[in-house]
């Protein structure tokens, strides 16, 4: 196999759950190949370097082998490589998201609490 379209490659390879969902990605800007946008029909060779962009993180790969078949995890992870750079950016950013959210509450207030928050705006008033 020489040429692959980049849809069908990148739910091969797990980045993406269907092959809609790889097009809508393409299509709407958050896959590059190469540095340049490209179309869902793009047919990729082996060591093109693409930029996948999914929720908070942004991924650079180098495409090692092609498929254009769905298989196993661990066989898709053998389609890809991830560069040392992007794997530390993720990192970093991951952390930075964590140390942001440090003191963010997401529970809700006991009864107690919920006390207290109506005694203080009452006296604010």
């Amino acid at each position: 196999m020489e040429k692959v379209r980049i849809d069908k490659w990148l739910w091969a390879a797990r980045f993406f759950k269907t092959r809609s969902i790889a097009k809508q990605a393409i299509e709407g800007g958050k896959v590059h190949a190469d540095g340049q946008r490209v179309k869902p029909s793009k047919e990729i060779t082996n060591g093109i370097t693409l930029v996948i962009r999914r929720g908070w993180d942004q991924l650079e790969v180098e495409v090692l082998a092609l498929s254009d078949q769905r298989r196993g995890a661990d066989v898709a992870q053998t389609l890809y490589r991830e560069t040392e750079a992007s794997a530390a950016r993720r990192e970093q950013a991951r952390s930075e998201r964590q140390a942001s959210n440090e003191g963010i509450r997401s529970e809700r207030p006991n009864k107690k609490q919920r006390r207290q928050i109506h005694r203080f705006l009452s006296e604010q008033d």
